[in-house]
């Protein structure tokens, strides 16, 4: 973590984004945020719908995470999720996916998650359920970044 809380770069997904978790807060709920810059826009200049949907997939799960883990990094499953877009976002917008559990048990999670932008616009709202790993099942894939490396170090 880079700071108190904060997530950056841990993921394949989160360094071609570039949005930022925060796990830190103490309230159970997750944040990923994101400064919206040429690279996140469509064809029309707004944030894709795509990279709004794993902004909120990540908050939402790691919203999940925070369930059984105080760091944050406990691995959910997506079973499913429904996105609603609301409102565009645009460039030199900074967006914040927050999760919140809405219900669920141990094995699944009902999570709902809402994105909104600085001043507190709602862009778009998601619900889903979460599934947590089993511990068995935790590391039993390798992990590319790791798998990467380990072979970069071994042509050297």
């Amino acid at each position: 973590m880079d700071g108190e809380g904060l997530i950056e770069n841990e993921t394949g997904a989160q360094r071609l984004i570039g949005y930022v978790l925060d796990v830190g807060r103490g309230d159970g709920s997750a944040r990923c945020w994101l400064d919206v810059g040429p690279q996140h826009t469509n064809r029309h200049g707004m944030l894709h719908g795509g990279l709004i949907v794993s902004i909120l997939d990540n908050a939402m799960g790691a919203t999940g995470s925070l369930t059984v883990s105080p760091d944050g990094r406990a691995p959910f499953l997506t079973v499913s999720m429904t996105t609603q877009f609301h409102a565009p976002a645009r460039l030199g917008d900074r967006i914040t996916a927050t999760g919140r559990v809405t219900g669920g048990g141990r094995s699944l999670l009902f999570i709902a998650g809402e994105l909104v932008d600085r001043d507190g616009r709602l862009i778009a709202t998601a619900s889903g359920v979460f599934k947590p790993v089993p511990p068995h099942r935790r590391g039993a894939e390798p992990d590319a970044q790791a798998q990467t490396q380990a072979q970069a170090e071994a042509e050297t």
